[in-house]
């Protein structure tokens, strides 16, 4: 039975992950290390900002301590801020989905974005309204494949609620590979969507999409029934 939805972000309802590959490259450039975009897309895509910096690091065996980490995750989250404001690009049947599940659901957005990014771009499109929680990269001590962050999610969905969602009762809507783990190991059901990855990929979502377009709530509540 679907009670609650919740979303990830980056490549699920905003079309922006080439512009996050072009600030993390745009800043290690300027610590004189590479990122290509293939490499971008198989180790760090479902990272969020600090893990993704460390695994950099830590791959081309540099060291990186707290104080540098901080400052690299704030430069690149400027550049960010600056590459969005004039080309923020929602994904085909995002507003559809989002307004119509609203109307039934509670929902929530689980992100390794940072806050103030998630927080001003739904400003901007015009979605914030629809979703009651947001849990973003501050707000968890580990990022995914953990499951914290979906179960941090629910959590605040529950709140003051009589009747508790369970895990198994909430879908999560991803993009990448470790966020469908997550979730999954939340107890949660998943439906992938093929934005970042090929669907051969994605296979261990319960339901694997080529655009959110294709969805329905009926498809969805089937496939939570």
């Amino acid at each position: 039975m679907l009670r609650a939805v919740i979303f990830d972000f980056n490549g699920v309802l905003v079309d922006d992950e080439p512009i996050h590959l072009e600030m993390f490259q745009k800043v290690l450039k300027e610590e004189g290390l590479s990122l290509d975009e293939k490499d971008y897309y198989a180790r760090y895509l479902g990272m969020d900002d600090r893990s993704c910096f460390e695994a950099a690091f830590q791959d081309r065996g540099r060291e990186l301590d707290d104080s540098a980490l901080g400052e690299l995750v704030r430069r690149k989250a400027r550049y960010y801020r600056n590459a969005v404001k004039d080309k923020i690009a929602l994904f085909p049947g995002v507003e559809k989905l989002v307004r119509e599940l609203s109307a039934r659901y509670p929902m929530g957005i689980a992100s390794g974005a940072l806050r103030d990014e998630i927080e001003t771009i739904l400003q901007r499109i015009g979605l914030r309204k629809f979703f009651q929680v947001i849990v973003s990269a501050e707000d968890i001590k580990i990022g995914k494949p953990n499951p914290e962050i979906f179960a941090k999610a629910l959590s605040l969905l529950n709140e003051k609620r009589s009747q508790p969602i369970l895990p198994s009762e909430c879908l999560v809507v991803e993009d990448s590979k470790e966020g469908i783990l997550g979730a999954r190991q939340a107890g949660m059901k998943c439906l992938a969507v093929a934005n970042s990855y090929p669907a051969k990929e994605l296979t261990q979502a319960n339901a694997v999409v080529t655009s959110l377009e294709e969805v329905s709530i009926a498809f969805l509540e089937k496939l939570c029934a």
